[in-house]
């Protein structure tokens, strides 16, 4: 993919090429920002990026995580005002009793 020497108005700055995501701005679900973070890390393991597109990639992952971390303490934190508050251990012998 060729890079552009002035990107578009509204498009950022291209450090690098695809190795990053398809676009600059976080996900609004966890499992398209943990598929697109699985799509990095196969890329990156891969060996086929410059040391540039490589930072730019694990830059993106660092943001993905971020995202995908926010995720779930929001969805705890439903969880703990449907439970009211009061979150138990699961206890698998409590589900085979009934």
């Amino acid at each position: 993919m060729a890079l552009s020497a002035s990107p578009e108005p509204g498009q950022p700055c291209a450090g690098a090429s695809d190795a990053a995501s398809p676009g600059p701005s976080n996900p609004d679900r966890f499992e398209a920002a943990l598929a697109e973070l699985e799509g990095i890390v196969q890329k990156m393991e891969s060996g086929s990026l410059s040391l540039e597109q490589s930072l730019a990639a694990y830059r993106r992952g660092a943001e993905l995580v971020g995202t995908a971390r926010k995720a779930l303490a929001d969805v705890e934190q439903q969880v703990r005002i449907l439970e009211a508050d009061v979150l138990k251990p699961f206890d698998s012998t409590q589900v085979d009793e009934s």
